[in-house]
């Protein structure tokens, strides 16, 4: 048995509990958004730079998700093409709007911004962004490191500053969450784990509020089952209007 397996899977399991129990008012609020935008025929979108970006891809194209979600995905942003250049680049001013004019968001529409960090300027100046465009936007990040560093952004603000409504995933400063003797720093990153809980969590909410108000939104079904046939007919409906697909 491995020791650190535990303490990370206990911290993992501390985390998770804290975001549910923490969190709790705001994920509800973020699924009523979710819902009212679903009930009156808007989107959800996604952005993240870094490893962040999983959490837009959480969203997209899966079993039991939305139809209606459009990740906003930038190459120079992720990590599978030049990550060291990504590094540097999601700090770089003006680069947001650019990224955004490729997306038809509009008025009405969900945006999250995920940034573990929430100081560096793209994911910031996306949030700014959207606000403005009257999208309902949301932040997913770590208040615990947010608030230990300076924004990168001239105005000062954080992500948590610039969006509507910030939940917290309540893992420690600097993500790596465990000690291991003979290393240099922690272990064990952690908000993947709490992000991909979080945006589920907006989203599954998000649907049955829809429910609710009499609106039966457009859900994925696992390809490796049976959703192929019901699948398509989103893909046909949504592929000249979501640039991924």
């Amino acid at each position: 048995m491995s020791p650190i397996i535990d303490r990370y899977f206990a911290e993992s399991d501390r985390q998770l509990r804290a975001v549910y129990e923490t969190q709790r008012k705001q994920l509800d609020t973020a699924a009523r958004w979710l819902g009212e935008a679903l009930a009156a025929d808007h989107w959800l979108y996604a952005f993240g730079t870094g490893h962040s970006h999983m959490l837009a891809e959480e969203i997209f194209y899966r079993a039991g998700n939305l139809g209606r979600a459009n990740p906003i995905l930038d190459d120079r942003l992720m990590l599978h093409k030049d990550a060291i250049d990504a590094t540097y680049l999601e700090r770089e001013q003006g680069l947001a709007a650019k990224i955004l004019a490729d997306y038809p968001v509009e008025a009405g529409d969900v945006l999250i911004v995920a940034s573990n960090s929430g100081r560096n300027a793209v994911p910031i100046e996306l949030a700014l962004l959207g606000r403005e465009r009257g999208l309902k936007v949301i932040a997913i990040t770590n208040l615990a490191q947010s608030r230990a560093w300076p924004s990168r952004h001239p105005s000062g603000k954080r992500l948590c500053d610039a969006a509507e409504l910030t939940i917290d995933n309540c893992g420690v400063n600097g993500d790596a969450a465990v000690e291991l003797t003979g290393l240099p720093g922690k272990v064990g990153p952690t908000s993947t784990i709490t992000g991909a809980f979080i945006v589920n969590a907006i989203i599954t909410g998000g649907l049955e509020h829809a429910l609710k108000l009499g609106h039966t939104p457009e859900v994925f079904i696992s390809s490796n089952t049976n959703g192929d046939d019901h699948n398509d007919r989103i893909l046909q409906k949504y592929k000249g209007r979501v640039s991924h697909l």
